[in-house]
């Protein structure tokens, strides 16, 4: 089980109650399948959190796990161990900007 961390609007678009969720992933526990799990689970988050045509980030949104800013990182690059263990979540954040 992954533990996932969503931020307060994509949980209010999901009808999530609680911060954190947990997602069964199959196959290798990467980026891509915790975010292909979780669109499958919640269809609503579709294109919300990555973009439906290419499958990249939105420019908004960060992936976190284990102190690591994992935003940049290959979508199928192995998540930590602590995350693959259920033992550290895997964060989604809302970035913010402005001045």
């Amino acid at each position: 089980m992954i533990r996932v961390a969503l931020p307060a609007h994509l949980r209010t678009l999901a009808k999530i109650a609680d911060r954190e969720i947990e997602l069964d992933v199959d196959g290798r526990p990467t980026q891509r399948a915790v975010l292909d799990a979780l669109e499958a689970r919640y269809p609503m988050l579709r294109g919300t959190i990555r973009s439906q045509e290419t499958q990249l980030r939105r420019a908004f949104i960060r992936f976190f796990a284990c102190e690591e800013d994992l935003s940049n990182e290959s979508p199928d690059a192995p998540l930590p161990p602590a995350v693959v263990a259920g033992e550290q979540p895997y964060l989604i954040v809302g970035a913010m900007a402005g001045g």
